[in-house]
Parts: structure tokens; C-alpha cells; sequence
């Protein structure tokens, strides 16, 4: 990719993610209560305008697994907040490349992605324009599962790599790095479901995975496996991405504003308790019917992963230009975009950064 292109890109990042309109100038915020407990003191005009937006549809990007970007808000709905809010607020169970056009066609508000660079390939294609507006961790979440878990990536030349969809972003930049360019040094096929167990045992050497998700699901099950995880070898990434359309953003920044609250109120929670978090999630999860056989076990495992990855974040949910523009720069490399992403436009940090006080307490009104 041309050197000054990645420049003109990044230098458009920066300046997004210092520009915006919050809409707090009215929202009577203060610094929050304990978690868990809220007060409805919103200021009342700006009540009247979130009511005004009428019902906010939420996409989850997987069920309602207790997963970053999900739990967020499924505490929130149970707990209130939204009410709190006076916002209305439905959430219904989606998976996140689902979401995308119904989201951009305004069948929606509010949706989870599986990253910030999935959203990005997304727009561009499309040419549609999206929002993200939270960010709850800057480490990607994907990761390459093999069948020998001995070996290393340079066993992968030559084979092929079984995917859902299409072989994820950070692992196809990872064996980028390696050496290994998808089409030439391995070829891809398309796997069947969302079982591990039974992807394990086609012929493939290895395929993407979730590391909250699938790596557990093995070990539960006494199948030894090996793990690559493109963190470890210094990809960048993201998850737990929340957006909006930019025609939603533009006519409703108070309403997006306090989505966002709502939702960085859901996360604290869930982070201050996980065992209630996945309760509500799998509550929700039966609800529906539990279509992805998702289990107790396999939901604690989930959040606990993500958790920890989320914590580290300081404070979590706010877009970094810095770590999205080395995504983007990274994936780019990889040739997981066909073309360089036009950057402007495709998020807005001052939204969830106004959010918090001086102490990186999350505001909240009362």
C-alpha cells in the first residue's frame, strides 16, 4: 500500500476521533452511584426528545451471549437504564454480518460488530455509512485453532484452512506476517455450523476461532488442540463494537449519547459481576430458545475471557484513533481490504469519551 495514502488515513483517524457533538450540554450528568443503583433524574427536556426518537431497535452480534457489546446491553435493559434513560429500546437477537444492511437501511439503530475493521470492510463495499461509537476492547478476539498442538504456522503451508464465512482479519494478518498469503501458501474452504468438535475433525489443519468461545469448547471436551493468538504476535484488533448509521447519528446525538451511557453502565455492572451478567444473558439466550446451544459453561468461560481483555481498558468503551488506525494499517497490509478504507466518517470517540469524569468515573444523571 502506498506510504502516503496510510498517512492521508491515519491523519483523517485522528482528527475524527477528536471531533463530534456529545449532546451532553443538557443531560444534568454527574458522577455515577454505585453500580446497580440508578436514579431517574434525567433532565426533563432531554427526556422528551429521547422519547421523541420513538423504539430503538438493538442487534446482538451472536445471540445474546455474554459476550463485550452484547452484555452491555442486556444488564442495561434488565437493570433499567434505558428506562432511566427515557429512551425505548428493543433488543432483538441478530448475528453481526446480519446486521449490517438492516442497520444501513435504517431497519435498525443500533448494532453489535465483530470488529471495528469488519464494520469498516463492510461500509466500503457497500458503499454505506456507519457509525462506531463504542469500542470495548482494542485486542482483537479472533484466533487460528490447529489439530497438531505441537506445531507452528509454518506447518500451515501448503494446507488448507477450513473458515465460516471467510478466513478472519487478525488470523489472515497473522499468517500474513508468517509468510503464508491466503491463495497461494494455503487455500480456504467452507466449514458447516458453528461446532468446533466437528470442525476439528474434517480435513482441515486449522480454522479461525472466537478465543472466548471454541477453545473452551474443546477443552471441555478433552480434545487437545493447538492455538495461535495474532495478539501474541503483536496484530492489533478490536471487539465489542457497538454502531449506528450516520443518518441516526446526525439526527439523534443526544439519543446516541445516552445509548452509549446506558450501555458503559451495563458493562460496569457486568464487569463488577459476572455470574449476574451471564444469568441475564442466558435468561434471555432460553427465552428465544437457546437456537446456538449455547451452555452455562460455555457462557461463563465466554465472559470471563472477554472480561479480562476489557478490563484492560482504561477507561473501556471509548474508540482509540492510535490502536484503530494500527488496525486498519495492519489488516491492510494483509490485504484484508480490497482497497484502502476511506477512514472519515467511520467512528466517533468524543461520544463515549465524554462520558467520563476526570477519574474515568462513568457520568450518569441524578
Amino acid at each position: 500500500m502506498p506510504r502516503p495514502s496510510l498517512a492521508l488515513a491515519a491523519a483523517a483517524l485522528v482528527v475524527l476521533g477528536a471531533c463530534g457533538n456529545d449532546g451532553d450540554d443538557d443531560a444534568g450528568a454527574t458522577t455515577s452511584s454505585e453500580p446497580g443503583s440508578t436514579v431517574a433524574a434525567i433532565d426533563p427536556a432531554r427526556c422528551e426528545r429521547n422519547r421523541a426518537a420513538g423504539t430503538i431497535t438493538y442487534l446482538s452480534g451472536f445471540d445474546f451471549a455474554a459476550s463485550a457489546g452484547i452484555v452491555n446491553m442486556v444488564v442495561a435493559d434488565a437493570k433499567g437504564y434505558f428506562d432511566d434513560l427515557c429512551l425505548d429500546v428493543e433488543l432483538r437477537s441478530s448475528f453481526s454480518t446480519a446486521n449490517y444492511p438492516l442497520v444501513a437501511a435504517g431497519e435498525a439503530q443500533l448494532a453489535s460488530a465483530g470488529s471495528f475493521s469488519e464494520t469498516l470492510d463492510f461500509a466500503q463495499r457497500n458503499g454505506v455509512e456507519l457509525v462506531v461509537v463504542e469500542v470495548d476492547s482494542h485486542t482483537g478476539i479472533d484466533a487460528l485453532v490447529t489439530k497438531d498442538p505441537a506445531g507452528d504456522l509454518e506447518a500451515l503451508r501448503g494446507q488448507t484452512i477450513g473458515v465460516k464465512g471467510k478466513i478472519t482479519p487478525s488470523v489472515k494478518a497473522m499468517l500474513y506476517q508468517a509468510g503464508l498469503v491466503e491463495g497461494d501458501d494455503y487455500d480456504t474452504v467452507l466449514l458447516d455450523g458453528f461446532d468446533p468438535k466437528a470442525h476439528i475433525a474434517q480435513p482441515v489443519a486449522g480454522f479461525p476461532v472466537y478465543k472466548s468461545n471454541e477453545p473452551g469448547q474443546l477443552e471441555r471436551a478433552g480434545i487437545p488442540f493447538g492455538l495461535f493468538d495474532p495478539a501474541e504476535s503483536g496484530i492489533p484488533g478490536s471487539f465489542g463494537i457497538t454502531y449506528t448509521s450516520r443518518a441516526f447519528f446526525d439526527e439523534h446525538p443526544e439519543v446516541v449519547s445516552d445509548l452509549v451511557r446506558a450501555s458503559l453502565r451495563g458493562l460496569q455492572d457486568a464487569l463488577a459481576d459476572p455470574q449476574e451478567a451471564v444469568a441475564l444473558c442466558l435468561e434471555r439466550i432460553r427465552a428465544g430458545g437457546n437456537k446456538s446451544f449455547l451452555s452455562d459453561e460455555g457462557e461463563t468461560f465466554r465472559w470471563q475471557i472477554e472480561s479480562e481483555l476489557v478490563a484492560q481498558e482504561r477507561p473501556p468503551g471509548v474508540p482509540d484513533p492510535t490502536k484503530l488506525i494500527a488496525e486498519v494499517t495492519a489488516l491492510a497490509a494483509a490485504d484484508v481490504f480490497e482497497t484502502l478504507p476511506s477512514i472519515e466518517g467511520t467512528f466517533d470517540g468524543s461520544v463515549a469519551g465524554a462520558l467520563y469524569d476526570a477519574s474515568r468515573r462513568l457520568l450518569w444523571p441524578g
